[in-house]
């Protein structure tokens, strides 16, 4: 039997939670081959750590075609303690969830919502509806979906098995790591006993108390704040509107502030900001939460305390995201406070940015240099994230001096005026990141595409997911308005020797040149794509637009093979 195995223990001052708890799906052990036949076996792709980031990463190589092993060190999703974790999930996410076919459950257990209202006391100063911004209102998708992050990362157990090719491997802790030109080999501990194995790449996903950091030698800038918070999972009798409530100075909590959210299961999520130094043993016993939550809702109200737990935000992000065969994503990567849903959802773009890529590199499509632009684009996306979510985080408790001054006049002229209202911060919303830095994308790629409709040639309905589907792990080449012959012979001897698909893109009435054709009679795929008359526009796999042109010629191969990695480039 192993010598080393134990239990997950608790983490994040969870041993301090209340409720009843939330009942979380546990999957069984089953000792590794490796642990029988004493060799060390080898895997090319091994993912550590079964969270958000993780899952996701699996999902999406399976859906590409590329095996994989995941070790968990627990036998179940979710975290001990049984917190609901993360709840907000953007429009990108849910794109993404949809592409690796999950949205469906997430979309009939959550809940949507746009609006968002941010009090001062007890008067409104700022609100805002999603689906009236042009930046939302276009994808198949809503801008956000409220549900507990356990409920996706147990469906995307449950697709992973579907989808076949990565295996999960419950109550498998890593405990030793060591790395060589060649390859990597882990040492795993479980309940049957130790074993390793060895892998081409290794995808720390494991959390913010990542031991590959020390392990690899990455360094990490970090920010250690005082912000402590109470966290409380509720059910109750009164039943405020399906929006996005947060009180800057709440006066039913000391004048601190508070956030509001409605999840599946009819759980509310509302946090309560604490006192720099508060003891969380002392804020998350159930007779303090009720005292604060009938404080909020009023005496009469009807109150299931589901789960209730502290918790301290940081900032730090690591500063380079691969280190030898090694990739940080997730917490692991980057930690940031959550104001704007920017923790796990970040996560998600970090595996789906990884998993095309390495599905490209594992089949021979792409050279190995491409697997560099991942920290290119995502140490990008992070450094950015941690400071939109620090100047956030200041706000919300800013220092006594310049930074209380500033927050005193922002919110008392909000009240009077709307042009004061953008500088009330209570979170900047999450967003797809643009990527300005990469090698992989020319001057004119680095920004998403969202999933927005057109039509197939026969009149039905698609999205660009769908096309995206269509292209598999190819490179998708979209052409917009009428071409000429000289141009469909070179497209079609590109796509003979790359993995590229090209589709024409019509109006309502063009003739179609080519039997592969959309038409977008409204313009939102184009709109989309960031092009505009006779153009071109070249995707990848994870909805990102490598480049753009007007013209086929030289530069549609030149950014193909920066796409690909075959050729590097500085922005």
């Amino acid at each position: 039997m192993a010598t080393h195995y134990a239990p997950t223990s608790f983490s994040n001052s969870y041993e301090f939670t209340a409720g009843s708890g939330y009942q979380l799906p546990e999957y069984p052990f089953v000792a590794p081959p490796e642990i029988a036949s004493g060799e060390t076996a080898h895997h090319p792709i091994v993912i550590v750590g079964g969270g958000l980031a993780g899952l996701t990463l699996a999902g999406l190589l399976a859906r590409h075609g590329i095996r994989c092993v995941l070790l968990d060190e627990d036998n179940t999703v979710g975290v001990k303690g049984a917190s609901s974790r993360g709840i907000c999930y953007t429009q990108r996410s849910l794109e993404i969830f949809e592409r690796l076919g999950i949205y469906e459950r997430i979309a009939a257990k959550g809940i949507q919502w746009s609006v968002g209202r941010t009090f001062a006391g007890n008067d409104e100063v700022y609100s805002f509806d999603l689906r009236q911004q042009g930046a939302f209102n276009l994808s198949s998708q809503p801008p956000f979906i409220n549900i507990q992050q356990f409920y996706i990362e147990g469906y995307l157990v449950e697709r992973i098995h579907d989808l076949g090719h990565a295996e999960i491997r419950w109550s498998n802790r890593v405990i030793g790591f060591e790395q060589d030109d060649a390859g990597a080999t882990l040492t795993v501990t479980t309940p049957a006993g130790d074993y390793r194995i060895r892998a081409e790449h290794v995808i720390d996903a494991t959390g913010s108390r990542s031991p590959f950091r020390a392990w690899a030698g990455a360094s990490v800038t970090a920010r250690k704040g005082d912000d402590r918070w109470c966290i409380a999972d509720v059910r109750f009798s009164k039943h405020p509107p399906v929006e996005r409530h947060t009180w800057i100075e709440a006066p039913f909590n000391e004048n601190r502030a508070v956030w509001q959210h409605l999840m599946g299961d009819n759980v509310w999520r509302i946090d309560y900001q604490m006192a720099p130094h508060a003891d969380p043993e002392q804020v998350s016993r159930e007779d303090v939460v009720r005292e604060r939550l009938t404080r909020q809702f009023g005496a009469d109200c009807e109150i299931e305390i589901v789960w209730v737990g502290p918790y301290a935000y940081r900032s730090e992000c690591i500063d380079k995201m691969r280190c030898g065969r090694v990739f940080f994503m997730g917490d692991a990567a980057k930690v940031v406070s959550p104001f704007g849903a920017r923790g796990g959802n970040t996560g998600i773009a970090d595996a789906d940015n990884l998993a095309w890529k390495l599905a490209a590199v594992m089949s021979g499509h792409a050279a190995p240099a491409l697997l560099d632009s991942y920290h290119d684009e995502r140490h990008e996306a992070a450094t950015q994230n941690v400071l939109v979510t620090n100047r956030t985080a200041r706000f919300l408790r800013p220092a006594d001096g310049v930074e209380k001054l500033f927050r005193t006049a922002a919110l008392s002229l909000a009240r009077q005026h709307v042009f004061a209202r953008q500088f009330v911060n209570t979170g900047r919303m999450a967003i797809a990141n643009p990527y300005t830095r990469s090698s992989a994308c020319c001057d004119t790629g680095g920004l998403p595409v969202q999933n927005v409709s057109f039509q197939w040639a026969d009149g039905s309905a698609g999205t660009v997911n769908d096309l995206l589907a269509w292209a598999g792990s190819r490179m998708l080449l979209l052409l917009f308005g009428d071409v000429s012959d000289a141009c469909i012979e070179r497209t079609k001897a590109l796509a003979a020797s790359a993995p590229l698909l090209c589709v024409q893109v019509l109006g309502a009435d063009e003739p179609a040149r080519v039997k592969e054709h959309v038409r977008d009679p409204k313009g939102h795929l184009q709109g989309a794509c960031h092009v505009f008359g006779h153009a071109w526009a070249l995707l990848r796999p994870d909805s990102y637009i490598a480049a753009t042109g007007e013209v086929v010629d030289a530069s549609l191969i030149d950014a193909l093979a920066r796409a690909l990695g075959a050729v590097g480039g500085d922005k």
